[in-house]
């Protein structure tokens, strides 16, 4: 038996109600881990009834700045960025700077890593994993860049350097939260204002860029949905 993941669809959802609600389920995980504290005889971690979740979401524009982000890394002012109609938002994630917006998939699973494993690593690597095969179902070669977090293109090939999806996660006993940015028909002129992950001089890209075309988010959606399954082992249930 796979498994199972509960797959929710958020639609559009402004990015502090998608983060408080990422919480909520965050915290029921840990609430029911904690039984293990209060119990005589020792509980095996893949006993307890702890759920899996995999969230999509669409963000209005937000930037959001990881634990380990700098202010500097952010080039515009809150006068001007508050008039584009840009929220900002220093999240416990890691990473540093990234924009959130329109056609952009975002991804958000909450999982148990202590039924998989416990190596953020790992984990990190397997989502960089989904990201890759869902590209490649488009005809686009993406891979990693050494020391950097997230899915780049030509990562080495000096000056071609672009990324396509920015990645930051938080664990907390195990449990994970905050996830996957994957650019699709992105408007990447928002990258314009900060300092994308904190790298300079390296570019940011789109499905829609590397081929020339829009696609549809719902087609990257059942290639994203598909690929996790294939690369975690696991089956999407509804709710």
């Amino acid at each position: 038996m796979k498994q199972p993941v509960h797959f929710r669809d958020l639609g559009h959802m402004p990015y502090k109600e998608a983060w408080d609600y990422q919480e909520g389920l965050l915290q029921e995980a840990l609430a029911v881990k904690s039984v293990r504290h209060t119990t005589a005889a020792p509980v095996d971690p893949a006993d307890l009834p702890t759920k899996h979740y995999l969230l999509f979401v669409e963000h209005p524009p937000v930037y959001t700045l990881g634990k380990s982000g700098k202010m500097d890394h952010v080039l515009i002012g809150n006068e001007e960025r508050s008039e584009k109609g840009i929220e900002f938002y220093q999240t416990n994630r890691g990473g540093d700077i990234t924009f959130h917006g329109p056609d952009q998939v975002v991804g958000y699973p909450i999982l148990d890593l202590e039924k998989f494993y416990t190596d953020i690593g790992k984990y990190l690597r397997a989502l960089e994993d989904v990201i890759i095969l869902t590209l490649a179902g488009y005809g686009i070669n993406a891979g990693r860049s050494a020391g950097e977090t997230g899915v780049w293109i030509d990562a080495q090939v000096k000056g071609r350097e672009r990324k396509i999806c920015a990645m930051g996660v938080r664990c907390s006993r195990w449990v994970t939260m905050h996830g996957f940015a994957l650019n699709v028909n992105t408007d990447l002129s928002y990258f314009n204002h900060i300092i994308p992950c904190g790298i300079i001089n390296k570019k940011v890209t789109s499905i829609k860029e590397e081929l020339g075309r829009e696609v549809p988010m719902e087609e990257v959606k059942e290639y994203l949905k598909e690929n996790f399954c294939k690369v975690f082992d696991v089956e999407l249930v509804a709710g």
